[in-house]
């Protein structure tokens, strides 16, 4: 059996995230931790970690206790990151949800968690409401922080309005063991149903240190997230990294991503750094002639890129407009985010295409039959290392389908040069079957999106009474440029097999999108498989 080995990772000395700010505050208290972009609330590292206590003592006023899991309904928002260091410095567990999760899907998740509790910032107290109304008893708490400059305060309440009890204090130094779980994430399920993944603290820990040293974090840096904190993403590598690193990280005023405030709040705050996926870098280059500010010194050191396969067009072009290397990094959340990154320029070779070398894990390339693939070849990607989680909850079916003697089956689909650089080719579960034909999607859309003309594209497999299933896909065309159906299809016969074509190619203005506004292909595929039968009838 082969595997590429790890890259080395110096820092952080981390044991647990309940340390996460402790070098810091004695160090740099002063240096700011946490802010909004708009600046309506900037925390210093010794602000935050006097938030972060206060916050203990009234969760534990509350009931709160070592092992519980918090369900925290929240946006990119201050009151999210003092809830979650907070909840797990006292040894509890934290599960972020989406606040627009529908009802159903809302539902669904707050019964698998069995919380003891649902948490929400104060702008988002209706949420809560709806959230206890499906939970049933679960307990309800609000956080709202309120001040500015150098006194800040954060208060914890029921939807009863009970305050904490008074008098009584928390253990700030309660003790956490590597191995207790510190977040509960679920999975995307945009190719089957979301599974809920357990996350230790050694995990996360280990994640962030690949992150950081990676990227030569330092506290000289700054990040503005633009992911959502409730996906590994945008916590892990934009939130959780940065503060180890001792760096600053701003949320967006509107607690999302906003492509018309976006580089104003870079070069207000001095960004240098930040991580999308490939959608959104998709939006700012598009955006750029009329928001990119030119005559401005942007100080991006690096920008990058993770959660969607990136075409090498987007990134040489992003690169180009906005000055900075693009750097393509991959990760899922069985592996606390991170599994593999190309290193910056300065460390070495470069190249979009590739997804780098594994940061705190092993990695095989393995064939149907379990035996691992030579260089050059593709195969299904395996991952095994100190970021792994050890299985799902509560989901014996899963965790043997997707868990072999250690090694975590990720479904994606790849291959390794000589070299040991990772290159992801597509999803198991997306090649399409076509008579017997294996089709991936990756390999269609990167000839459509090859077309001048089109801006986005996303294949998809059709059932089929006779070949089982049939290529279709859809396009979104650039801004003002027209294209027929006939004319994609034709261009695609110059560069395709002629099983490989689209039978079918839909213009469209949008795709659905997951929650960190990647293409939702399975919903793709479900919406025209829904149409044509309505067609039908």
């Amino acid at each position: 059996m082969t595997a590429i080995a790890t890259i080395a990772a110096a820092a952080p000395l981390l044991n647990n995230l309940s340390e996460l700010l402790t070098s810091h505050v004695q160090e740099r208290p002063q240096r700011t931790a946490v802010g909004t972009s708009d600046r309506g609330t900037v925390l210093s590292y010794s602000q935050l970690d006097a938030l972060v206590r206060s916050a203990m003592i009234q969760l534990s006023g509350l009931g709160l206790r070592r092992g519980a899991t918090i369900a925290l309904v929240s946006d990119n928002t201050v009151e999210f990151v003092v809830s979650l260091l907070a909840i797990v410095s006292l040894g509890a567990r934290v599960a972020p949800l989406n606040p627009a999760l529908t009802s159903a899907e809302l539902g669904t998740r707050l019964s698998e968690l069995s919380a003891y509790a649902v948490l929400a910032p104060k702008h988002l107290a209706s949420e809560l409401e709806f959230a206890g109304a499906i939970a049933g008893s679960t307990v309800r708490w609000i956080m709202s922080i309120e001040g500015s400059g150098s006194d800040y305060g954060v208060r914890i309440k029921n939807t009863g309005r009970q305050s904490p009890a008074s008098g009584v204090s928390a253990n700030t130094t309660v003790p956490i063991d590597g191995e207790d779980v510190a977040l509960l994430m679920f999975t995307a399920g945009t190719t089957s149903a979301p599974k809920l993944v357990p996350l230790t603290h050694r995990n996360v820990v280990a994640s962030i240190r690949g992150i950081v040293s990676g990227y030569d974090l330092s506290p000289q840096d700054a990040t503005l997230i633009v992911m959502p904190l409730f996906h590994g993403h945008g916590l892990v590598a934009g939130l959780l990294a940065t503060l180890a690193s001792g760096g600053s990280a701003y949320l967006p005023s509107t607690g999302v991503f906003s492509a018309h405030l976006f580089w104003a709040d870079v070069v207000r705050l001095g960004v240098t750094w930040y991580t999308a996926v490939p959608t959104i870098h998709r939006i700012l280059l598009n955006r750029a002639s009329q928001d990119y500010p030119s005559g401005s010194r942007v100080a991006l050191r690096f920008i990058r890129s993770c959660s969607a396969p990136l075409d090498q067009d987007l990134a040489i072009a992003t690169s180009s407009t906005f000055r900075a290397p693009v750097i393509s990094a991959y990760g899922m959340t069985e592996t606390s985010h991170q599994v593999s990154s190309n290193p910056l320029p300065v460390h070495g070779w470069n190249n979009a295409s590739s997804v780098g070398q594994p940061t705190g894990v092993k990695i095989r390339i393995v064939a149907e039959d379990g035996t691992d693939i030579p260089p050059g070849g593709v195969g299904e990607i395996w991952a095994r290392g100190a970021t792994v989680t050890t299985g799902y909850l509560n989901n014996p079916q899963a965790n043997f389908a997707s868990f072999v003697d250690g090694w975590f089956r990720s479904g994606d689909l790849g291959s390794r040069d000589a070299a040991g650089y990772l290159f992801v080719t597509g999803r198991l579960k997306e090649i399409i079957n076509r008579g017997g034909e294996k089709i991936s999607p990756g390999d269609i859309d990167a000839v459509l999106l090859s077309h001048p003309r089109v801006l986005e594209a996303a294949s998809f497999g059709e059932a089929d009474a006779i070949y089982g299933e049939n290529v279709q896909a859809a396009v979104i065309l650039r801004p003002g440029m027209e294209a027929t159906e006939a004319e994609l299809r034709d261009y695609c016969l110059t560069k395709l097999s002629a099983f490989e074509v689209p039978a079918r190619i839909y213009v469209m203005t949008d795709f659905p999108r997951t929650a960190k506004g990647s293409t939702d292909r399975r919903a793709l595929a479900a919406q025209f498989a829904l149409a044509g039968s309505a067609s039908e009838q």
